[in-house]
Order: structure tokens, then sequence, then C-alpha cells
């Protein structure tokens, strides 16, 4: 048995392959398939905005404004402050739609098919780790320039670096928040990629083990995979909101004051009985 899996001819490359190059830079095969989930996107969205605008609806119209109204509404759960929120929708919104194409395109059968020179010409663009460190480090990014809008370059540093000899909890609690913003980007980059690369690998081995039955078996892995790409673009999305939510939140008194100042409820003197 293990000696018939291992005589399987299947190609994986946990890093995107080089096609060809560009002068000094280097287009890989998931850049080709990026390109093309970009189009999509695209065009996607262009239509359905075509079409709200001119009040022409459809089903596939319908669905994509629902799921567009239902991550607006998530949004405005997430982030208190209204101001902050409609900055960081454009943002939000085309992470995720963008993330969910491109995603579903490495469920198409036969993606890996098409080779040039022994190497997959398409490989899906989330399975890339450069794609999804570059997405989260823009992520991280972008909610560090919000927080410093909206809290000041003194108050966001101050979330961080505080007086260890007048506040040593809170110093230890900002070396915390410090490491936890790399922290979050890293898990932003790994969770994407190590779930799209499972599921471009679990594919091509439920296609090679399963041979002529795999036109039964693969739909199921398929639609599950469908499914795994709407759950991780939606991760993704709301993870962004809870980081911008967090690095906007006001810090202004640390934990160790709340915690010194925490005082029992005075007792009310009665006043009288009518």
């Amino acid at each position: 048995m293990i000696t018939s899996i291992a005589a399987l001819d299947l190609h994986i490359s946990i890093g995107a392959e080089k096609l060809f190059s560009v002068g000094p830079i280097a287009v890989t095969n998931a850049m080709v398939t990026g390109v093309g989930g970009l189009i999509l996107t695209i065009i996607i969205l262009w239509y359905v905005g075509g079409r709200v605008k001119k009040g022409r609806y459809n089903r596939f119209v319908g669905l994509v404004q629902w799921v567009f109204e239902g991550l607006l509404k998530s949004i405005d759960d997430v982030i208190p402050d209204k101001k902050v929120a409609r900055r960081i929708t454009p943002l939000a919104v085309t992470i995720f739609f963008f993330v969910l194409f491109n995603y579903w395109l490495g469920v198409i059968p036969g993606l890996d098919s098409v080779s040039w020179g022994g190497i997959p010409v398409l490989r899906s663009l989330t399975a890339d780790l450069n794609f999804t460190g570059g997405l989260a480090i823009i992520t991280v990014v972008t909610v560090q320039f919000y927080a410093i809008k909206h809290l000041g370059l003194v108050g966001n540093a101050g979330r961080y670096f505080r007086n260890p000899f007048k506040d040593p909890i809170g110093s230890f609690e900002g070396i915390l928040e410090l490491i936890g913003e790399f922290s979050r980007g890293a898990s932003l980059a790994l969770r994407l990629f190590g779930n799209a690369f499972a599921g471009e690998v679990l594919l091509m081995v439920i296609a090679v083990l399963t041979s002529y039955f795999a036109s039964v078996v693969l739909p199921f892995f398929m639609a599950f995979e469908l499914f795994i790409g709407f759950i991780q673009a939606y991760v993704f999305f709301i993870l962004t909101l809870m980081f911008t939510a967090l690095g906007t939140s006001s810090h202004d008194v640390p934990l160790s004051e709340n915690l010194s100042s925490t005082t029992l409820p005075k007792k009310v003197k009665p006043t009288g009985m009518i």
C-alpha cells in the first residue's frame, strides 16, 4: 500500500514556481492565476454594481448584494466608531471578495493539469505564502495607519511603550501588545496559506487515489472546499475588523490603574419614608 502511494505521480510544491521572467521580476504560476482572479473580481463586482444602479436584479445580483449587506452589518457590529468603520470598509470588503474568488479558483478541476516545462501553469494565489504574507502586511499597516489617525502618534505609541517604573504592569502589557501586532500578521498569513495549500493537496490526492471514480467522489470534496473558501475569506475579513477595532480603541487608563482604583460602591443613606 505504501509503495503504491509513493509511486503516484503527484507534483506538490509548497512554494509558487517560476514560469518566466519579465526583466528582474519572476512571474510564478500563482501570479498568473492571481491576475485571472483579479479580473474575475472586477468583472463580477462591476456587473453587480451596474445592475443595482439600474434596478435590474436577478438571483446572482441578489446573492452578491445579500453577502455585501451582511458584510456591512458585520463591520457596524465589530467597529463601534462609525467613521472608522466606513474608512476600513473598502479594504475589508475587497479582501473578502478577492480572497474568496481566488480560493475558489483553486478548486477548479484540472487546475494543475496544464504544465509548462513540468511546472503547472496555474496555482491558487491563496496557496502562495508571498500573497498571504503581503495581504497580512497590508492589513497590519492599514490598522496602524488608522490607529495613528484616530489616537495620534503619541497616543498610539502609548499602547506599547509605558514607563516601567511608574506602571510596571502596564509596561508589560504594552510589550505583549507589541508582540501581538506581529503575531496577528503572521497568523493571518499562515492560516489562509495553510488551508488553501492543504485543500489543493487534498483534491490532488483524492483525484489520484480514486482514479476512475474521481468524477463521483471529487464533487463532494470540491463542495467542501468551496465552503472552506467562504469561511477563510470571512475569517480574514472579520479579523481585519477586529484588529482595526482593537487598534483604534482608547487605552487612556492602564490596567494597573483600573485595578488600584476599583472601590466598593458607597452605601446610600436613607432619605426617609413616605
